[in-house]
């Protein structure tokens, strides 16, 4: 499910950049792809809580893990939702720039495919270091918000093309909110702790 969503969210920009509604298509396409797969962990997860009746640590692991699920399922609708954004402006004359898009979600597959290396090897300090970035995300999307506010201002033809841009940079500020999401679920998976990280 990881793979599948970090390759999202580089298709969905690209699908923007590129003029490439195809590109858009397909990762609306495999989406369903990926609530399969989500909901195969659900199947998985509620037939071991039933069959099992795991506690303790087992059942920390199997509700952090579904929790995780449920995250990376979200993580797919938000790059479904930049596809459908993207699609909606390859008729347009393109943007004077790309206000920063494509380094935001480098940032954020970068940081998807990290979190996953993290669950993996069960490592906390890295976990904790993957949330830490999404400071960097969230400047991104502020300086690119500010950008296309200026540029809204200066040319009123722009308007559609920079709302839409602040709206794919938002949809990849909260990819990364939800990476840190599931580093906090495998702090409480390994710790049995509760620990928001900002």
């Amino acid at each position: 499910m990881g793979e599948r969503v970090a390759t999202a969210v580089g298709r969905s920009v690209w699908a923007f950049t590129e003029r490439n509604p195809d590109l858009a298509a397909l990762v609306i396409e495999e989406d369903g792809r990926l609530n399969d797969l989500q909901h195969r962990a659900h199947e998985l997860s509620y037939a071991a809580i039933l069959t099992q009746a795991p506690v303790a640590t087992d059942l920390r692991e199997i509700l952090s893990l579904l929790h995780m699920a449920s995250e990376l399922e979200r993580m797919g609708d938000h790059c479904v939702s930049i596809s459908k954004l993207a699609r909606g402006l390859v008729d347009l004359p393109p943007p004077r720039d790309n206000a920063g898009l494509p380094g935001l979600a480098e940032m954020c597959s970068d940081q998807v495919r990290d979190i996953l290396v993290a669950v993996i090897e069960r490592d906390l300090a890295d976990a904790r270091s993957v949330a830490a970035r999404d400071d960097g995300i969230d400047q991104g999307y502020h300086r690119l918000f500010n950008d296309q506010v200026h540029v809204m201002a200066e040319d009123p033809e722009g308007v559609f093309a920079a709302t839409t841009m602040i709206f794919m940079a938002h949809h990849l500020e909260r990819i990364g909110d939800r990476v840190t999401n599931i580093a906090e679920d495998l702090i409480f998976l390994e710790a049995g702790v509760i620990e928001e990280l900002d």
